[in-house]
């Protein structure tokens, strides 16, 4: 049967649906459950707003309220938050269809690679086992639509509650201010790269998240900055973390070790100047949706703290960086950087358990080793996506 869009979405759809229903499953009769640490700290949230509390009553909940507002229906239905996430899926894969059209993908070439997201087993898992990252990724390809159809105040208002949701969308703004470059200039010399655009798309994300951002605070004062921004600066997540700087997160856990060293901080410099800078100034103008892919794939690689979850950041991008990519031009490179980064990660994951659920200390070399493996694929493979641009 030849693929439609309505047979595409309605398959993805059904695939989270087994999932879903898989997980339930497993939650009732397995020692290990299904459902995400993350979906607890949500659902909790939410119970403890319901309840005329505050979402950060629950501890360890680090996002906006808006969040577990959004979330409310599960005190009562605890599945519901799966559905959301797993229909924001969806969403991301019906708008990537539409970016495409409006490039001028051949539609049988634009289902292919909207499949990509669409059928990808890890998205599916991630979503139905209650992450929101599913969410964020529908905000972040409804931002690229945005811009594409030239609706640039939406786009804008669509930035501003993207950063607010989760910060690292802001590494997206100077890309967008770049590319949008048409129109003539508004002022002379060396501001004549102020425009029309530029400026509406500015004003339109800055009131975004400053009216979004202060509600917030108004609402639940100095934890809501405390615990949605500020916790980020120093976090030292070392559970799960891809990242080289996890041997340093493991020794030095406690908050007393981490205020004494500037490093934590200190991370996000070359992280930013890379994601947020380099590569927006040196590739926005060539293709937005590409640079975007290209800039949150630096920006997962230098994290100081790199999840499974944090990997859908970029593959909802994904798509758009494969037409014309050098990984299909040339085959045999695409399979190799496909499987040196399952590789990677995958000895990781080895490590990993044997650290964290069997009690063995792998510290040196095994999760050392790995992890720079992990890192050293990931840089090589940016390097081909940086020049594919």
């Amino acid at each position: 049967m030849k693929q439609t869009t309505a047979t595409l979405l309605a398959s993805a759809a059904l695939m989270r649906a087994g999932f879903f229903f898989y997980g339930m499953y497993q939650d009732a009769t397995a020692e290990i459950r299904f459902t995400d640490i993350d979906y607890f700290v949500f659902t909790d949230a939410s119970k403890f707003t319901a309840a005329g509390g505050t979402p950060y009553d629950r501890e360890t909940y680090r996002y906006t309220p808006i969040l577990a507002w959004l979330l409310l229906p599960t005190t009562q239905y605890f599945w519901f938050g799966k559905l959301l996430f797993a229909a924001g899926d969806i969403v991301a894969g019906w708008l990537m269809l539409r970016i495409f059209q409006r490039r001028g993908l051949p539609k049988e070439r634009a289902l292919k690679y909207a499949a990509v997201w669409l059928y990808n087993p890890m998205v599916a898992i991630i979503s139905t086992r209650g992450s929101s990252e599913g969410l964020l990724g529908a905000m972040v390809i409804a931002l690229l639509w945005a811009v594409y159809e030239s609706k640039i105040v939406l786009a804008g208002l669509l930035a501003g509650y993207a950063v607010h949701f989760k910060i690292y969308p802001i590494i997206y703004v100077p890309s967008i201010l770049w590319a949008l470059d048409s129109g003539p200039p508004l002022l002379p010399g060396a501001l004549r790269w102020v425009n029309k655009q530029r400026l509406q798309f500015a004003f339109a994300s800055l009131l975004s998240f400053t009216v979004l951002t202060g509600a917030m605070y108004s609402i639940y004062g100095q934890p809501f900055l405390q615990h949605t921004y500020l916790h980020h600066l120093s976090r030292s997540d070392h559970r799960h973390n891809f990242s080289p700087y996890n041997i340093l997160l493991y020794m030095s856990p406690s908050p007393s070790v981490e205020v004494k060293s500037p490093y934590p901080s200190l991370a996000f410099v070359p992280q930013l100047f890379i994601s947020g800078v380099f590569l927006p100034f040196m590739l926005a103008k060539k293709d937005l949706a590409k640079t975007m892919f290209v800039q949150t794939f630096a920006f997962v690689t230098f994290n100081k703290v790199c999840t499974s979850q944090y990997f859908l950041w970029y593959i909802v991008l994904l798509p758009f960086y494969l037409p014309s990519s050098a990984m299909l031009r040339r085959p045999w490179l695409g399979i190799q950087a496909a499987l040196l980064w399952s590789l990677a990660q995958a000895a990781w994951l080895q490590q990993g358990f044997e650290l964290e659920y069997m009690g063995n200390s792998t510290f040196f070399p095994g999760i050392f080793a790995s992890t720079l493996f992990f890192f050293s694929v990931n840089i090589w493979i940016l390097g081909i996506t940086i020049e594919d641009i």
